[in-house]
């Protein structure tokens, strides 16, 4: 790499003799954005980032995320969710976590997410930091992401090798949330267009959103589905949609929660995709994948092929983890997750 930055200085010294100011000032540009992407891509996430500082992270995350899931179930979904929005706003660095004024958590977006994930990774950097040899070395941002794989596998999913070396960002703002995170009533194009935005493909975000397998959404999100001038979403199965209209009343308490999974809301399965075929999305961006042509094949060959959706999670979560992260000497590694240094 050294070498290879001389013959670069040298390259652009040598043209800069010749060429006009404006043209000097664009070499410039472009070799400050060759130095800029040269270090940025010299450090790289890893497996085994921390096997010479803290060697047992993995399974001191996995004990306090185990114990954390046994008090209440809420943890696997609430902390895979944290992790999405955590990477889609900002990248993976754990921004999400931070509760300072006007925060990411602070917007209408983030509002619906359950403290429970928050707390699994505060109780899981804990216990890493309890232990001396580990304090303050292991990043919140990595502690997310490998509570995030836990989760997945203590409710039935696969368990996959997690990446590691992220660093956590020391900006959180609430105006930073605006249209970065896809909505309920989405349609493929827009759902397309956000996810290859942060590098993921129509099969990746057809896979991420298989996460809805675990969870719940408060009536308001699909309320227009059931409850319009038009009658009920053609989409959505009638029967389904009825079910729906008696668990969310038109007056119904705002807080009351419907799995986005009617068969197995606590098993990370493949069923998310067969009830799709049925028309038993909850939400018309999770309906629309079966709908559109374009999708329904995916959507068919995940809900015939648990294997097939497991593999195809697992990339693109590995994906989803590289998406702006922080490494080297960017960022810190925070002593509190809420809170920078």
């Amino acid at each position: 790499m050294y070498f290879v930055l001389i013959y670069a200085r040298h390259l652009l010294t040598t043209m800069m003799k010749t060429e006009t100011k404006m043209k000097k000032q664009m070499l410039c540009f472009l070799f400050l954005s060759f130095l800029v992407a040269s270090s940025y891509a010299q450090v790289k996430l890893k497996q085994n980032f921390y096997q010479n500082t803290c060697p047992n992270v993995e399974s001191i995350v996995r004990s306090a995320v185990t114990k954390k899931f046994q008090q209440t179930f809420v943890t696997a979904p609430a902390t895979l969710r944290l992790f999405f929005h955590d990477c889609f706003v900002r990248g993976c660095d754990a921004s999400v976590m931070l509760a300072n004024a006007n925060a990411e958590r602070d917007h209408h977006d983030d509002l619906s997410l359950a403290g429970d994930g928050f707390d699994t990774v505060i109780k899981a950097k804990a216990a890493v930091d309890s232990n001396p040899s580990c304090r303050n070395k292991v990043s919140c941002a990595d502690i997310l992401a490998l509570a995030t794989r836990d989760v997945v596998a203590l409710t039935g999913g696969p368990s996959y090798n997690v990446e590691l070396g992220r660093r956590d960002g020391r900006i959180s703002t609430k105006k930073s949330v605006q249209h970065k995170l896809p909505h309920a009533d989405f349609n493929l194009d827009q759902l397309n267009t956000m996810f290859a935005s942060h590098g993921l493909s129509q099969t990746d975000m057809i896979a991420l959103s298989g996460a809805h397998t675990l969870g719940f959404s408060h009536c308001g999100q699909f309320k227009k589905r059931i409850y319009s001038k038009a009658g009920i979403d053609r989409t959505l199965n009638r029967q389904y949609a009825l079910q729906l209209r008696q668990m969310c009343p038109v007056n119904v308490d705002p807080r009351i929660a419907i799995n986005m999974d009617p068969t197995t809301p606590q098993t990370f399965d493949n069923a998310y995709y067969k009830n799709l075929e049925q028309g038993k999305g909850l939400f018309s961006s999770d309906q629309v994948l079966f709908t559109d042509k374009r999708s329904r094949p995916t959507v068919n060959l995940f809900a015939s092929n648990k294997n097939a959706f497991n593999q195809a999670f697992v990339n693109a979560i590995t994906k989803l983890g590289r998406v702006g992260v922080l490494t080297g000497n960017q960022g810190e590694i925070r002593r509190e997750c809420t809170r920078v240094n």
